[in-house]
């Protein structure tokens, strides 16, 4: 079973209120047998969303993408999300996102990890900006995706060095 580790994050810009607009984003990474590393950068518009709504969907896309079942590392700023996915939270509200992350779980075997958000973690600090930049936009960009992908490879040379 190939071991994948997903980073995701969630924004929604005017959280709360009726002109918020939200976005998604989700890095996959992939070490094959010989080392080498396999990114993949998936995000999603979600229009008026709240943040916490954002930061489901962001775990859910990075499931969504993966194409058999995979052990997985889902690595979270959010909170609401971890706790609520390692039982410690109950799902109160929010019933269609925590459906769609549940199915989009459901073939895998997945542990869920939380990062604290702006701390210096370079692959959850590019999903932030990336979900930033298609709330911001109002769709999802194919450009900011690719933007944030040739980061992501900027981000793991140097780890390596």
């Amino acid at each position: 079973m190939k071991r994948i580790t997903i980073v995701c994050d969630g924004s929604s810009l005017g959280n709360g209120q009726q002109v918020s607009r939200a976005g998604a984003v989700a890095v996959l990474i992939y070490v094959n047998g010989e080392g080498k590393a396999q990114h993949k950068v998936v995000g999603e518009y979600l229009g008026h969303a709240t943040n916490n709504q954002a930061e489901i969907v962001a775990a859910a896309i990075g499931l969504e993408a993966l194409k058999e079942p995979c052990d997985v590392q889902v690595i979270s700023d959010s909170r609401y999300v971890i706790e609520t996915r390692n039982g410690n939270f109950r799902e109160k509200t929010n019933h269609a996102f925590w459906k769609r992350l549940r199915d989009a779980a459901s073939p895998h075997r997945v542990s869920w990890t939380w990062t604290r958000g702006h701390s210096g973690h370079p692959v959850q600090e590019l999903c932030d900006k990336a979900a930033k930049k298609i709330a911001a936009l109002g769709h999802t960009d194919e450009s900011v995706l690719d933007e944030t992908l040739a980061q992501v490879f900027i981000a793991a040379r140097q780890a390596s060095l």
